[in-house]
């Protein structure tokens, strides 16, 4: 897995050296400001600067993660995250930067933030700003692998398999917050486990915001997400984000 995020790196670097930064670096000669330019960012918006660290987050998932659920985790973050808030070439720049973290090449990550004009108030990429004062946060999963992470080519693999599933029994009991986004542009909470239906969950969200089910559509990852799946079935955990799309003019039903 690793390698092939290396090799991921190498690409998203080339592609931001030739935009991201080759922009940035533009405004940057036509303002005359030289190197100046980060310093004078992070004082325009009050928010300091500082080099980026070579320290990862330390986290441990809820139930033992492959490579292949880390990596799908990841995905679905990168895919989504660009749609609601910021700007698309700094979430590009962030995701090529924390993987050339990941492969322990912190000066090409440190290039990638320079050129492409973000800010770190902390040294770490969990928190970071534009040019223009846009906040960005990245979860700890997409700058490092959890400390119970299952390595797929391991010898006892099958083993780890099955002892995930029976981990992952109990979760799906368990209620969490799960966070739906309109497509009016309101965030909603509700509370759901990984055994529940859409059906069930849109019955909740009628109750809850007075929007009938047959005006909601819900979807993941891209995906209409029927009445009859559930949770589990489409892999959504309490941390991910599901779209739901209004509609406005419901069908009217006539004797």
């Amino acid at each position: 897995m690793w390698q092939a995020n290396c090799r991921r790196m190498h690409n998203l670097a080339e592609w931001i050296s030739g935009t991201v930064m080759g922009g940035c670096v533009g405004r940057s000669r036509m303002d005359g400001q030289g190197s100046a330019r980060g310093s004078t960012r992070s004082k325009k918006r009050g928010v300091r600067n500082e080099p980026l660290k070579k320290e990862r987050p330390k986290w441990k998932s809820e139930y033992p993660m492959t490579e292949g659920q880390l990596r799908s985790k990841r995905d679905e973050f990168w895919d989504t995250a660009p749609a609601f808030d910021g700007r698309k070439e700094i979430w590009d720049a962030l995701r090529a930067a924390a993987l050339a973290m990941e492969c322990n090449d912190l000066e090409l990550a440190q290039a990638i933030v320079d050129g492409a004009c973000i800010t770190l108030p902390h040294g770490s990429l969990t928190e970071s700003y534009d040019e223009l004062g846009n906040r960005y946060q990245l979860p700890a999963y997409t700058l490092a692998p959890p400390v119970n992470l299952i390595t797929e080519t391991s010898s006892e693999s099958k083993v780890s398999e099955s002892s995930q599933k029976q981990s992952q029994a109990s979760p799906c009991r368990e209620e969490f917050q799960l966070r739906v986004r309109l497509s009016t542009g309101q965030d909603v909470r509700l509370t759901a486990s990984m055994a529940d239906s859409i059906a069930e969950l849109k019955k909740q969200l009628e109750e809850q915001e007075d929007i009938g089910t047959a005006r909601q559509r819900w979807f993941f990852s891209g995906k209409l997400l029927t009445d009859k799946t559930r949770l589990q079935d489409a892999k959504i955990q309490k941390d991910f984000v599901v779209q739901v799309i209004v509609n406005m003019n419901p069908p009217v039903i006539t004797n």
